[in-house]
């Protein structure tokens, strides 16, 4: 960006974030209009031959016992009959006053008997077709007894021809069989049983695709090629195609798309060519049939019709075809509803490089074309109560997930597009050496290894600093063999270094580092906490404790690193995952002085400290909540993205995962203690509210990836064991999970790329260690909401867990559990459902995704188990 653009954005915010947001919605409205590009199929001028007849309302069906009064199918017929002069029916029984109102209308009917496995049925049937036929000889032209009887098995071919026999001896009317093309191939002796052969022809089944890349009518000729392999191998029989069409709605099958644009350019090209070449049809079918969603042909059955359930026809014989006639209305609402957040955010954020407020500008409008999309999306679809039971309930999780991707989108622009950071710690001596604060140094240690808080006992006492103390306290420890060296070393280094050992001791480690508050030297001005594992560079105090000179500062804090893991495989990615927040969150949140405070490399105001209650003892993250509190009490927190210590990763994936639990468990703790001063205008900035509400919001989203796998497993271990009553999800839920996935994925990984110094394997193995976290992070979550505490485990530094190979997976058995399960759910959906479908297919790909959590945990115990205690 020049540097004439960025003077000109720094005068004219405001004008700037207007152009901005009205280049990006005339963005969304030309995306908008691209994806409903008219099209131009042939026009067609004339009558249709014939339509197949089914009368149920919207709301009716013959499966409930709710059938049409005769006002309704007159009204029908009213309608079909400025378009046509014949139709089809199926079944006597169901609606046997249809014939007497088609001779009022002037309609020839083309009479169908239902035949199916239920004999005493089909006996009916066959009697009323007769009776009716002789009652309306005028009316009815034509018979067909049995609609795909024999597609579906339900009769013998000697069967379906004594029926055929039976009747033509009765009327004088001609009398045939609908089937399929390929019957009458596979049944060559149903021919002389019959007066016309009755044909159904239906591309779309055939997974045929509309069109070819050239233009090529793919569908249209292939229903001729079948028509005209029926009239070839029967030429002294005259062919009628019985049913013909193609979906507007439903489910992609193979290569065949339902659209309405598809439907009517399948529709009107067809009328044309069979006008051209003499061919007698009916269109399958005259009304959409909500009530046949549920009949085997899945979502797809309910929408052959050429009008919908509502009577209004779906597409213009002349002219082109718009797929979406509202798609004006819903760009509109889109651009109206996305408008004043990006002008808001383009003003706010007017220091972003113009790049990143159209980066995060396009965001929010995607976002809300979305949330249009998906609220009006179900209105093109028959829905049933339970549908939008379900519509209600998950509209909300597809409204997270929208603000989840704009949470990570805000970071990802404020890191990458920034000119510069407006809080950026660094190095601050105390102006003159007599002016260092006395520190006292708390270390409290449970039950740790005596040669590794040497370690650290050693690097404290190197420190290039005059004024501090060191406080070991050991909580809890119950072998002296543990503790007592770590006593007696405290005592060789000097009176500087105090040792307590407290026992029996409540409140973990916060009521060890209040225990410790009490023994602070009274001339101390500021209490410093690290672990027990870390070694910590000779000038950590004397270059920080400067900020204290500002009565505002409460804190300063550097970021946890590693050592001694370049080496170890598993310690190498642990190393790198936790360096991530570090080097990118922790920047984004510095911005608005709402860093979270961790329990180790922090340096804290006593009079802060002790002013506003000590550490809390009621959380298992007392580190976190000290910071939140200190914000709320007004005071600044200082980061310093500098590395003044270094301490070990978890040894193994169990104690990995259960140091994220506690996290995750703490966090909610937090924040169902301090809810008020979230959700409440008071002490915290609106920055601070957003950084700590969004940080865990996030971590909401493994919690929703839990539950939504243990759904996703129940509805396909239903698709595959009753498709019958489970449907394939609609398109509606599957493409935002994808595309949510697919976001974080690269956000993640350019984020990476750009702010922490390690390779592409390392960023890699980084990635595959914190999705593995996903399961541990979840149950903390749900855990932290429902309970009040949970026990305080220690985050172990040396290794546990050995053994047989078998071994290594008892730290994930929930994890490979899942993606066990996941995995048969895949297996069974290929097996069941296939490629056919563009919804089975995207529903095999988010179950994959939703495998990658618990597959890389799996991969990270045996990463762990197979590294061992390999020195770094």
């Amino acid at each position: 960006m020049s540097a004439t653009a960025t003077n000109h954005d720094s005068r004219y915010p405001l004008f700037t974030a207007l152009v901005l947001a009205l280049v990006v919605a005339a963005m969304n409205i030309g995306l908008w209009w691209w994806g409903n590009l008219p099209h131009g199929p042939e026009d067609w001028h004339g009558e249709i031959d014939g339509f197949a007849l089914s009368v149920f309302q919207r709301y009716q069906s013959p499966l409930k016992g709710d059938f049409p009064t005769d006002e309704q199918i007159d009204g029908d017929l009213k309608l079909l009959s400025r378009y046509t002069s014949r139709v089809r029916t199926y079944s006597m029984l169901q609606t046997p006053q249809l014939p007497r109102l088609a001779e009022k209308e002037g309609l020839k009917v083309m009479a169908g008997a239902w035949i199916d496995r239920r004999l005493g049925n089909n006996e009916k049937e066959i009697e009323t077709l007769i009776a009716q036929a002789r009652h309306y000889p005028g009316t009815i032209n034509r018979v067909i007894v049995g609609n795909e009887a024999l597609f579906r098995n339900d009769v013998t071919p000697e069967q379906m021809m004594a029926y055929a026999d039976r009747v033509r001896a009765a009327l004088h009317q001609p009398v045939s069989i609908a089937e399929p093309d390929y019957i009458w191939l596979k049944y060559p002796e149903l021919v002389q049983h019959v007066d016309f052969i009755t044909i159904h022809l239906f591309p779309f089944w055939n997974g045929v695709p509309l069109t070819n890349s050239r233009g090529d009518k793919l569908a249209v000729n292939q229903a001729i090629g079948a028509y005209e392999a029926i009239r070839s191998r029967y030429p002294d029989k005259p062919v009628v195609v019985g049913e013909i069409g193609w979906p507007s709605n439903g489910d992609r099958h193979e290569y065949a798309s339902p659209s309405v644009s598809n439907e009517a350019i399948f529709l009107r090209t067809w009328f044309n060519v069979a006008r051209r070449d003499h061919i007698d049809y009916y269109v399958m079918e005259a009304f959409d049939q909500p009530w046949k969603e549920g009949l085997g042909e899945g979502r797809t059955g309910a929408y052959w019709g050429m009008f919908n359930a509502d009577r209004q026809p779906k597409f213009p014989f002349t002219g082109p075809v718009t797929e979406d006639t509202a798609w004006p209305l819903k760009a509109l609402a889109a651009a109206l509803l996305a408008l004043g957040p990006m002008i808001w955010f383009g003003r706010r954020f007017s220091r972003f490089k113009l790049t990143g407020r159209f980066f995060f500008a396009a965001l929010i409008q995607l976002a809300c074309g979305l949330i249009v999309w998906a609220a009006t999306l179900p209105f093109n679809f028959y829905l049933s109560w339970i549908d939008w039971t379900m519509l209600t309930l998950l509209f909300p999780a597809q409204i997270a997930i929208l603000a989840i991707l704009l949470i990570n989108g805000f970071e990802f622009t404020e890191v990458l597009w920034r000119p510069t950071w407006i809080r950026h710690g660094s190095m601050l001596r105390p102006d003159r050496p007599d002016r260092q604060p006395f520190v006292s140094i708390h270390l409290a240690c449970y039950n740790e290894p005596p040669e590794m808080v040497i370690v650290t006992l050693d690097s404290l006492a190197a420190l290039d600093y005059a004024n501090y103390e060191v406080l070991v306290i050991d909580n809890n420890t119950k072998d002296p063999a543990v503790w007592k060296p770590v006593q007696e070393y405290c005592e060789k280094l000097g009176k500087r270094f105090r040792f307590f050992h407290l026992e029996p001791w409540p409140g973990y480690k916060a009521g060890a580092l209040n225990f410790g508050l009490k023994e602070t030297d009274p001339a101390a001005d500021v209490v410093a906490v690290i672990d027990a594992d870390y070694e910590v560079r000779h000038d950590w105090l004397a270059t920080l404790t400067g900020h204290f000179h500002d009565p505002k500062v409460a804190v300063v804090q550097c970021p946890q690193a590693h050592r001694e893991f370049e080496h170890n495989t598993f310690r190498r990615m642990t190393a790198w995952e936790y360096d991530g927040f570090f080097r990118i969150g922790m920047h984004h949140r510095n911005e608005r002085n709402a860093i979270i405070q961790h329990g180790t490399m922090t340096m804290v105001r006593r009079s802060a400290l002790e002013g506003t209650g000590g550490w809390s003892e009621w959380t298992i993250c007392e580190d976190a909540e000290l910071g939140l509190r200190l914000m709320h009490a007004g005071y600044d927190l200082v980061y310093v993205d500098e590395l003044m210590g270094k301490g070990l990763t978890p040894a193994d994936f169990k104690a990995y995962k259960s140091q994220r639990y506690r996290w995750a468990f703490g966090a909610m703790q937090i924040l169902k203690g301090r809810w008020s001063w979230m959700v409440r205008p008071g002490p915290l900035s609106a920055g601070q509210r957003f950084h700590f509400l969004t940080g865990w919001f996030s971590w909401f989203a493994d919690a929703l990836h839990l539950i939504f796998t243990l759904m996703a497993l129940f509805w396909t271990a239903g698709m595959v064991a009753f498709p019958q009553y489970f449907s394939l999800p609609m398109q509606l839920f599957l493409i935002p999970v994808i595309g949510f996935f697919f976001a974080k994925a690269i956000f993640g990984i350019v984020l990476y790329r750009a702010r922490v110094p390690c390779s592409w394997r390392d960023t890699l193995m980084a990635s595959l260690a914190s999705m593995g976290l996903s399961h541990a992070i979840a149950r903390g979550i749900l855990h932290g909401l429902t309970r009040e505490k949970t026990s305080f485990v220690v985050t172990a530094k040396s290794r546990r867990l050995g053994g047989s190979n078998f071994a290594a997976f008892a730290p994930v058995r929930e994890e490979l559990l899942m993606a066990i399960a996941l995995a048969l759910c895949i297996v069974g959906m290929a097996a069941g459902y296939g490629t056919r479908y563009l919804e089975s297919t995207l529903w095999m790909i988010i179950l994959a995704a939703q495998s990658i959590p618990y597959v890389s945990a799996v991969i990270g115990a045996w990463i762990a188990h197979k590294a061992g205690d390999k020195a770094g």
